[in-house]
């Protein structure tokens, strides 16, 4: 191909001299064209980085360009509404209406093959049962808890400044605070953006951001401070979440500007580093008596902590460490291997920890053999984003549902999978102001509060045709599944 090209220049110049007789203008536009093409050919046969563009001068490019805009066209041209991903088109489609209080009806059937193995559906009753006016709402707090929250049933899940963009903090918090409901700070601590008036779920991870000492340590005197702040209602203290579970982060020192490193209180300019394990406790009773150092600093408030599932016997030894010391978290968040927002390496993205609909029946399961189930709160947190998603969080023992990514998409994300690069193109994972410029906040933060609520109200029509009174009458035997071969298993003969 290099002869190729080299004989194809050749005669190109030859024909832009015969051309200059005729039209000089023409054939001098032309040669240009051919003099930038050999330069950027003679730069391709001198690299040696990309075979392609060394074999194939100029028109290796070619196979870069269409890998960049592949996502794009894959979404918008290739595939059908009910199978993308990481979410299809029919589920992004839902949340936009929902967000814009647009029509949602499904005309003609639907697009589902409600035969293939894995589908899953609830039946309704005969006889439509009165959904209590306060079913959306629900009291955390336990026998030890001091302030206990009316939290609602959806609420946002964990997401960080600085992962998100201000803008997109404010929209969420504002969104909140509109539709009375609660966001979740992340780990990357509370900033100005968090305080539009909605209520927080301060969570704390491995790295101590804003509360901690200067050696990375966790800090009492900071944590009592803030905790008590009005808008934060609960604490949430994060082992390990669904993207990355078992894996801590680092915020690289170039992005650690004034603004992020008072608000996680690390020096600026230097790489952040969040280890995999907590420092202030390393097995299930440290755990536990951190959770009550927590609620005690903060005035009584709701403490928990929040997982995604690995080994089951070490959820068994905290269980027994609640028994045996007699401390109990206010609440306990499920987190699914297929949630999150935060970008991770494949492996553990893929193929580490358990998924959600596993972890939380195991969780609910093993709190019920204990005779704890009552006295502690569970949040799902992985992936669900309609009132199905609610129904069979809510059959497999959830109290709450968490959602990340359909508040994201409530805000406007297209999904363009662009979330770890910074080139976010509706500006709420990136920090570029050229991007983040387009996002308004008091636009956005009426969609996020129309979307939580519009939910709910299917949440609700989907429990009266079940026959339900609120969330926790349903059951595992209301959901059933289909199998291989036809036929279909209800949720209580798979999740035991």
């Amino acid at each position: 191909m290099r002869s190729i090209f080299l004989i194809s220049m050749a005669i190109g110049f030859a024909i832009c001299a015969g051309l200059y007789m005729v039209s000089a203008p023409i054939a001098i536009f032309l040669a240009l064209i051919l003099l930038a093409l050999l330069f950027v050919g003679i730069m391709d046969m001198m690299q040696t980085k990309h075979a392609i563009k060394s074999n194939f001068p100029v028109i290796g490019h070619f196979r870069y360009i269409l890998e960049a805009i592949r996502p794009e066209i894959q979404q918008y041209f290739i595939e059908s509404n009910i199978d993308g991903a990481p979410i299809n088109r029919n589920k992004r489609s839902l949340v936009y209406q929902r967000s814009k209080r647009e029509l949602e009806s499904l005309p003609f059937g639907t697009q589902e093959d409600v035969y293939k193995q894995g589908n899953e559906w609830v039946c309704h009753s005969m006889y439509p049962g009165k959904v209590a006016d306060d079913f959306d709402r629900i009291l955390v707090g336990g026998k030890d808890c001091k302030k206990p929250y009316l939290s609602s049933r959806l609420n946002i899940s964990a997401m960080s400044y600085g992962s998100l963009s201000d803008r997109a903090v404010m929209a969420l918090n504002k969104g909140a605070k509109e539709g009375g409901f609660s966001h979740n700070t992340g780990e990357g601590g509370i900033s100005e953006f968090h305080k539009q008036g909605g209520d927080l779920v301060w969570q704390i991870g491995t790295g101590y951001f804003g509360c901690r000492t200067p050696e990375g340590d966790f800090s009492p005197e900071v944590f009592a401070e803030k905790a008590q702040w009005e808008n934060v209602k609960m604490i949430e203290i994060k082992l390990s979440q669904g993207a990355k579970p078992g894996k801590g982060g680092i915020l690289p020192g170039v992005k650690v500007t004034e603004e992020i490193a008072e608000i996680r209180g690390v020096p600026v300019g230097e790489t952040v580093i969040s280890p995999p394990s907590h420092k202030e406790f390393d097995g299930p009773q440290g755990l536990l008596e951190f959770v009550k150092k927590l609620r005690d600093l903060s005035g009584g408030k709701p403490v928990g902590f929040k997982l995604c599932v690995g080994r089951k016997s070490e959820f068994l030894e905290i269980i027994s460490a609640m028994k045996s010391t007699n401390i109990l978290p206010d609440f306990i968040t499920v987190d699914g291997s297929e949630g999150g927002t935060g970008a991770a390496p494949p492996e553990f993205s893929n193929a580490v920890g358990m998924p959600l609909k596993d972890g939380l029946s195991f969780v609910s399961n093993s709190l019920k053999e204990a005779g704890l189930r009552n006295e502690i709160r569970i949040l799902a947190a992985g992936k669900s984003l309609t009132g199905f998603d609610m129904i069979r969080n809510f059959s497999l023992g959830a109290d709450i549902v968490n959602s990340a990514r359909g508040m994201m998409l409530s805000l406007g994300c297209i999904q363009a999978l662009r979330c770890h690069s910074n080139h976010c193109p509706v500006g709420i994972t990136t920090s570029n102001p050229s991007l983040v410029k387009g996002l308004d906040v008091d636009y956005k933060s009426q969609r996020v509060a129309s979307y939580q609520i519009e939910t709910l109200k299917v949440v609700k029509s989907l429990l009266s045709a079940m026959g339900k009174t609120g969330p926790g009458d349903v059951e595992l035997s209301d959901v059933h599944q289909r199998q291989s071969g036809g036929g279909y298993l209800t949720y209580d003969k798979i999740y035991d």
